[in-house]
């Protein structure tokens, strides 16, 4: 047996099952909460600009955190930190449901977003210290199936919420699920954690949370401050300078938060490198799928959930049935990641290009084609970060590779979204101010009867190009997270040392 191989546990499906449900909390949030926008936009008077804060802040918080929270859950125990930040993450969803304005919900939004960090930087961390190299790309799979479950199901149950309920109850829908993963990890899930927990690096942890936070608020900042303002400018370099302390403190120390030598290995810079352009396409196109299908489109928020469902079904069908591992399986992780995001750019420009005119056939094209292009993409590029670490430090490792998704995600929204407003409030009709360029609903009602449609015709031709600037960075994205993880050629998962290994198993047994 492999001086790395983990043991096989007789429950360790169920052990996934209650991961992938602990994941599907947060999966469930962000959908239902895109198709609440244009409700949030009308129920708390939010105006774009707010409407992407909603959105930032959760991403701020956790994206700050989740390096800091993956290097907790190594040390102090997995378990732990998931229980923590699933009750969290409950607390923040019930303040969120009872917020009565854009200032509240986005306190709260922060809240659930340090929850979110500490279930992120564990989730994945958990089912590869459950799984062996033989099991394990089955159960990334699966866990990658059950995630896109949640895009599937999260729009429509958000659609029925808001036709029956008050927008409030998107985020209370969140509390049974979370009652329910607070019982289910406490009694099924093991105990893991690094041999060396008692050395806690609580400078690397300072370091980075300031760091990333700085940096994520100057991304945020930037589209309503401006790029060149003095606050985005001094938030953002701030944030910078206190990364590059941080990079040079963990190469000092003996047990760092991060072991900077992760970035020596080519496939985990091919996947980490891929993974912030593929997320800075996909967070701001879908940010604006939700608004194209509801402003430009007409649809209401349960048919555009509905409508939006095929995509993730997409990924469902081809990872839970096995198609999609049967056809990537065959192929070099490089050229299935590569393969992957191109078929998810092209499915991100028919969204663009064929929906423009109203044509819903054109959108689901395009969906289809993400959902397979992430069917292909997510498991490989998962298992290549997952793969290129030690096992035991898998919660950083995951926690690494949660920041950079959510530091992309961030500057797609903060970046699209900039892009949508400068185009659209310069296709404004004549004697527009210039200020209603940052609402639709603000445009239609100044524009009134006879500029309604060039007013809708700017939104819809503002949304395409942005969307397909979504895609282009997709194909970036994958073409080079494709190369270099081929460049680097077959790189075998790093081996603990012989006296970590037996620690580093599960210290806590089910039940």
């Amino acid at each position: 047996m492999p001086e790395n191989a983990v043991t096989r546990r007789p429950d360790r499906w169920l052990v996934l099952a209650v991961i992938c449900l602990v994941q599907m909390v947060v999966i469930l949030d962000n959908t239902i909460l895109n198709v609440a926008l244009p409700s949030l936009a009308t129920g708390l008077h939010a105006d774009t600009g707010q409407l992407q804060w909603v959105i930032g802040a959760y991403s701020l918080a956790q994206a700050g955190l989740l390096i800091a929270a993956g290097g907790m859950a190594d040390r102090y125990g997995r378990k732990k930190v998931q229980l923590i930040g699933l009750a969290l993450f409950g607390l923040g969803s019930a303040g969120a449901s009872l917020a009565s304005d854009p200032a509240q919900l986005i306190a709260a939004r922060a809240g659930m977003g340090v929850g979110g960090s500490l279930l992120l930087a564990t989730s994945l961390a958990i089912v590869v210290r459950t799984f062996d190299a033989e099991e394990q790309p089955k159960a990334i799979a699966a866990w990658s199936a059950v995630a896109m479950l949640g895009f599937a199901v999260g729009p429509v149950i958000g659609g029925v919420l808001l036709r029956f309920f008050w927008w409030g109850a998107c985020f209370m829908v969140n509390l049974p699920v979370v009652v329910l993963g607070l019982i289910a990890v406490a009694r099924l899930v093991p105990e893991s954690k690094d041999p060396r927990g008692a050395r806690p690096d609580v400078l690397g942890v300072l370091l980075s949370t300031a760091g990333m936070v700085g940096v994520v608020f100057g991304i945020i900042q930037g589209p309503e401050a401006g790029w060149t303002s003095a606050r985005t400018l001094v938030s953002g370099g701030l944030g910078l300078l206190l990364l590059v302390a941080f990079a040079l403190w963990e190469q000092r120390i003996e047990h760092p938060l991060l072991d900077m030598g992760f970035f020596r290995n080519g496939k985990f810079r091919g996947a980490v490198s891929g993974g912030v352009l593929v997320s800075f396409g996909m967070g701001g196109s879908l940010f604006l799928l939700t608004q194209h299908l509801q402003f430009v489109l007409g649809y209401g928020p349960l048919s555009a959930g509905l409508r939006t469902a095929p995509m993730a079904l997409t990924v469902v069908l081809l990872n839970l049935t096995g198609t999609g591992m049967r056809l990537t399986g065959k192929l070099k992780p490089g050229v299935a990641i590569a393969l992957g995001l191109t078929l998810l750019a092209l499915g991100l420009t028919s969204v663009a290009e064929l929906g423009r005119h109203g044509s819903y056939p054109g959108i689901l094209l395009g969906l289809v084609l993400i959902g397979a292009g992430v069917a292909c993409a997510q498991p490989a590029m998962a298992g290549s970060v997952m793969s290129s670490i030690p096992p035991e430090k898998a919660g950083v490792g995951s926690g690494l590779m949660g920041t950079l998704s959510e530091l992309g995600n961030s500057l797609g929204v903060a970046v699209l979204g900039a892009v949508l407003t400068a185009g659209f409030t310069g296709k404004l009709p004549a004697g527009l101010p210039s200020s209603v360029g940052r609402s639709l609903p603000e445009a239609l009602a100044a524009a009134g009867t006879a500029g309604e449609h060039q007013v809708r015709s700017a939104f819809g031709d503002s949304l395409t190009n942005s969307q397909l600037i979504g895609a282009v960075a997709v194909l970036i994205g994958g073409l080079l997270a494709g190369w270099l993880i081929q460049r680097a050629g077959r790189v075998e998962p790093p081996v603990a040392a012989p006296g970590d290994q037996p620690t580093d198993q599960p210290v806590v047994q089910a039940g």
